[in-house]
């Protein structure tokens, strides 16, 4: 199934935004001049980012690599598309109603209020209110980026976690039904039985089959994820896209779709080193996607290589991320907005 027109080829819009350009300070006002231009940029990024999935969903067509990124990741279009400025940023007259008296839409959010220093029409995020209602989720995600940082990243894994998670299955159980096995079934099993498992990402084990289970050198839970997640996983650097979302406006925008491309980066090499054919699919970039065949040693070394590369990424958005908590501690223990 020719798949061109199912994912937008690369575009400036697209291009992530350098790391700290936009990081809020305590205690910091943005006129509309300066914060209407970002919301708008925001907005454009985010719909061209989307233009694929809002299509499929109004033609009710299904994309087995890029559905992922709106179904396992709960985030909608029209989510991503909200831009926030972070934590300790005062929106001027962001509240000032419309000409013809609606109130503008951030108005109505629940996270942001009038701020009781400034004039009625300024808005802030209010980020003691989030960390009253959301302080365990917010602990958990800082402790979960940094332990993850202070570990080198480990490359070794050759993503056999998604030839597990069909490993000694039928036809019919297999979750991307559309999708034929690259090397058939039995090929399939025999790369998972001739090379061993060393998975250490909770999200990806509970999807091994149980044959595949007693395959696996580790055993992460959820409980043990701060203490094994490492930079090296690819779902781990996609995750980094999760956490960022569970933050909500406390993260900027421009980071939350900086985190969205590179989960949607990793998605398609999980899915071209994977036991599916996905040949006649397309990448964000309008091409055709190859297989990496981890079951090679070239494919091993392609693998590893680009892995490499993802897990730096995905170190520099943890670091913006963090520096997106650290924001939301200072702004709710009385920055900006008091």
């Amino acid at each position: 199934m020719p798949a061109s027109a199912d994912l937008a080829p690369t575009d400036p819009s697209l291009a992530p935004a350098p790391a700290n350009e936009h990081a809020p300070a305590t205690e910091h006002e943005l006129e509309p001049r300066e914060w209407a231009p970002r919301e708008a940029a925001h907005r454009e990024r985010a719909d061209a980012l989307t233009a694929g999935r809002r299509d499929r969903t109004l033609r009710h067509e299904k994309h087995p690599i890029e559905d992922f990124l709106f179904t396992y990741y709960s985030v909608t279009p029209g989510q991503l598309r909200r831009w926030h400025p972070g934590a300790g940023v005062v929106l001027v007259g962001a509240g000032i109603p419309e000409s013809d008296g609606a109130l503008p839409e951030r108005a109505g959010w629940r996270e942001y209020r009038a701020v009781a220093s400034h004039r009625p029409d300024d808005l802030v995020f209010d980020a003691a209110a989030f960390l009253e209602r959301r302080g365990s989720t917010v602990d958990f995600v800082d402790r979960l980026l940094r332990s993850t940082l202070e570990r080198p990243a480990t490359l070794g894994c050759f993503g056999l976690h998604e030839w597990a998670m069909v490993y000694r299955q039928t036809p019919d159980e297999l979750r991307h039904s559309s999708l034929p096995l690259r090397l058939g079934h039995a090929g399939t099993d025999a790369v998972v039985e001739a090379n061993p498992i060393r998975c250490s990402h909770f999200d990806a084990f509970r999807f091994f089959t149980p044959e595949a289970v007693p395959r696996n050198e580790l055993r992460p839970t959820r409980a043990t994820q701060p203490d094994m997640e490492q930079p090296g996983c690819l779902h781990a650097g996609m995750d980094v896209y999760k956490w960022a979302s569970k933050l909500g406006p406390a993260v900027p925008g421009e980071l939350l779709l900086d985190c969205f491309v590179l989960a949607r980066d990793i998605r398609e090499l999980d899915m071209r080193a994977s036991p599916y054919d996905v040949t006649g699919w397309a990448g964000a970039d309008g091409r055709p996607l190859e297989p990496v065949a981890i079951e090679t040693p070239d494919g091993k070394r392609e693998y590893a290589r680009l892995q490499a590369s993802f897990a730096e990424r995905g170190n520099a958005l943890r670091e913006r991320v963090l520096d997106a908590i650290g924001d939301l501690r200072r702004a709710g223990a009385g920055g900006a907005g008091s």
